[in-house]
Order: structure tokens, then sequence, then C-alpha cells
């Protein structure tokens, strides 16, 4: 029984990144089968559940958002149900750190579905950027975005976040091997996978791959050279695109350039402004799981933050609202309070923390290990416009990566390194 329960737990995460691209309701059920073997395992005493520092902030967290939610708290609509349907993910990552990914072989294997899921999202933008249409038919967007292998723009944010875990290993082996043409295809594939980025066209997806590029250059001194020189690379494709494509260039340069000279006037800084002002109205327990869509047009919370020098967020009123505030940190603390904020930052550091352990350059594994650190640190930058806390497919993405990354943390901090 612990085999089949194993094997199927397996199962489910290698199959789930097919479903993250396409079919998130499957993504869901993956996501569930592979909780309900590793819990089924804990259940029967086949695993012993590890209570590490993130995963006592994590049911923490998951326990102060179920509060939050109750209904006599003043939480909105179906607020429990979606707080309650929170802890699937902490499971999750529990899972894949724990049990599913344990052991060597299962990491390989999720490295190359990774690896090819990076692939077939580069090679679907490429395809679009040299005819005009992806292998779906779709066009560019209106304004100059490649929208890769989905008919939306969508690309940018699941590709970079793939691109440090999928890239980095592989660019590292090339660079490691004898002879001029490997160490130029480690070259070549770094280029590639940052002007992919730019070439994309979506704002914060190509600055946090410059944020990742910093960093990654910082731990690994071997690919320092490689990862300024992509850096270069990436701006002479910027320089480029008023030629190339003008549209992307009034997108990244032009439009980012307007709004952050009027931040606040600006619709992220509209919604940022609202949800300060949710969460100052109600600093303790916050508004309950989706407190943001639920409460964003109340005429309440239809005023500025004058200490901040924001007199007015009454521009666009209820037109601005969103499904979130397109910030992790604000809609915790939309949802929980400032309470829920401190254990979802909190939350965020215990998960960053054993990602950056054992990063010795010397080490084997070390350019994989960065790869995912990268990708969790892209993913919870606080300073960024994000999805929602627990929507898929991009939050799938990137707890599929962290259980990745918490599980070679743990392989990692024993003297015996695994294998890149």
């Amino acid at each position: 029984m612990t085999r089949v329960l194993e094997r199927a737990g397996l199962a489910a995460v290698l199959i789930l990144p097919a479903f993250l691209l396409y079919g998130r309701a499957l993504a869901e059920g993956m996501i569930g089968l592979a909780d309900a073997c590793f819990l089924a395992l804990v259940l029967t005493g086949r695993r012993r559940l590890v209570l590490r520092p993130w995963l006592v902030l994590g049911l923490a967290w998951w326990g102060w958002e179920i509060l939050c939610s109750l209904p006599w708290s003043g939480a909105g609509p179906g607020a429990l149900a979606q707080a309650l349907a929170l802890g699937r993910f902490i499971i999750f990552v529990a899972a894949l750190e724990q049990s599913v990914l344990a052991g060597p072989a299962a990491r390989r294997a999720l490295q190359w579905v990774v690896s090819a899921c990076a692939l077939f999202i580069a090679g679907a933008a490429w395809e679009q950027a040299l005819t005009g249409r992806n292998f779906l038919g779709a066009p560019r967007w209106p304004d100059g975005a490649l929208t890769g292998p989905f008919v939306k723009p969508r690309a940018g944010a699941p590709f970079v976040r793939l691109l440090f875990p999928a890239m980095l290993p592989a660019s590292a082996w090339l660079l490691d091997r004898p002879g001029r043409l490997a160490r130029v295809g480690g070259v070549v594939l770094a280029l590639l996978g940052v002007i992919t980025v730019v070439l994309i066209g979506q704002r914060m997806p190509a600055l946090l791959a410059g944020l990742g590029l910093l960093v990654g250059a910082a731990l690994l001194p071997r690919l320092r050279r490689v990862a300024l020189g992509a850096l270069v690379a990436a701006a002479l494709v910027l320089a480029a695109t008023p030629v190339v494509s003008p549209p992307t260039f009034a997108k990244l340069v032009g439009r980012f350039t307007e709004q952050m000279s009027h931040f606040a006037a600006s619709s992220y800084g509209q919604l940022y402004t609202r949800a300060a002002v949710m969460t100052l109205a109600h600093p303790l327990h916050g508004l309950g799981f989706d407190g943001f869509r639920h409460f964003c047009a109340d005429p309440v919370y239809l005023h500025g933050l004058p200490a901040l020098g924001i007199a007015d967020a009454t521009a666009g009123g209820a037109e601005i609202c969103n499904l979130h505030p397109h910030n992790y940190y604000l809609q915790a603390a939309t949802d929980g309070g400032l309470p829920g904020l401190a254990l979802f930052a909190a939350l965020a550091v215990a998960w960053l923390a054993p990602l950056a352990r054992h990063l010795a350059p010397h080490r084997e594994g070390a350019a994989r290990r960065v790869g995912l650190l990268l990708a969790a640190l892209v993913h919870l930058w606080p300073i960024a416009s994000t999805g929602g806390l627990v929507n898929l497919p991009l939050e799938g993405w990137f707890f599929l990566l962290l259980g990745w990354g918490l599980a070679e943390a743990a392989a990692g901090a024993t003297p015996r390194a695994q294998p890149a």
C-alpha cells in the first residue's frame, strides 16, 4: 500500500504541470490527489509529519484565515469555504518536501518536466514573434505582448518562475563541459532565456527576471559573467523594440514610466490605496478571505491616505475593483488584518530561509538550488504586481517549485548533496 500511495502521489505531481498549462480544474485534482496520498501515509503511520518552522507558520496563517472568515466575523459570502480550502496548498508543499520528492530520482524526473514546460512556453513565444501567430493561431495581443502557448497574455508570469530552475542547471552543466562548443551553448541558453522574457513584453516578469539575474550572479560566481551578459543583451533587445515591436516598447517603457511618475493615481496605486484603507479600518481581523473582492466597492473605503499624501482614492470608484489587490501582502492584510499580514510575511521568510542555506558554489546541485530559490524569491517579492494568493494556474507553479526547492534543501542539508 505504501508503494502504491507514493507512486500515485508522484504521478500526480509529474502530470500537474501539463494541467497548469491547460486545464486548471484537473490541476486542482492532481493537487488533491497528492494531498490525499500524503495524508493517508501520515495517518497510517507510514510517514512521519515533520513540523518544520515554515509548516508551523503555514498552519498558523491558515488557522487565522479561517478565524477571520467565520460567518459572524463580517466576512463575505463563501469566505469560510475558501479559507478552509487554502490548506490544500500547505499540505501540498509538505507532501512534496517530505514524501513525493524526497528521493533524488523523483526530483530528477520533475526537473525534466519543468524544463520541458519552460521550453514549450519559450518555443511558442518565439514562433509567435517570428511568424505572427502561435500554434493555436492566436496573434500577438493588441499591446504587443506575446501570448506564448495561450490565447491571452499570460505567458510571462509562469515563464519567469520556470526560467531559473530550468535554465541555470542546464547552463551551468554546459559551462562545465570540456570544449568551446559546450561553453558557448551554456552562454547562448542563458541569453535566449532572458531575451525571451523581454520579447514576451510583460513588465513585471521582465523586472523580476532582472532581479533574479542579479541575485543569481551574486550567488553563483561561475555564472556571473553569463548573468551580467544576459542583462546587457536584454537591455539591447529592449532598446531595439521601438523598431522591432513599437507596441512592446510603448508598454514596457512608455507606459511603465508614466505609471511610476503618477503611481498613486494609476490603477495599481488606486488598488493599493483601497487595500490599505480597508486594512486600517479592520486592523485586527481584516475582512475575511477574499475580503477585498467582496468589499472593495463599499463607499466607506473610497477615501485616501492623507498621512501619506494620498488625498483621494475615489477615481474610478467601484470601476477599479478587482478580485484581489494585485499584491500578496496587501491581500493577506485585507483578508486577516495586521496579524494576517505578519503571519504571511513570516511564512514567506520561513519558506525562503531553507532555500537560501547550503548554497556554496562548489557544492553539487548548487545551480539547481539557486534556480529554485530565485523562483520563490521573484514570486514572493513584496514590491510587485501579483495575481491572487491561491489562484491557479500561477500559484500552482509556485507551490510546485517551492515544494521541490524545500525537498532539495532537505537533501542538500546533508554533507552528501545530490548531483545536478
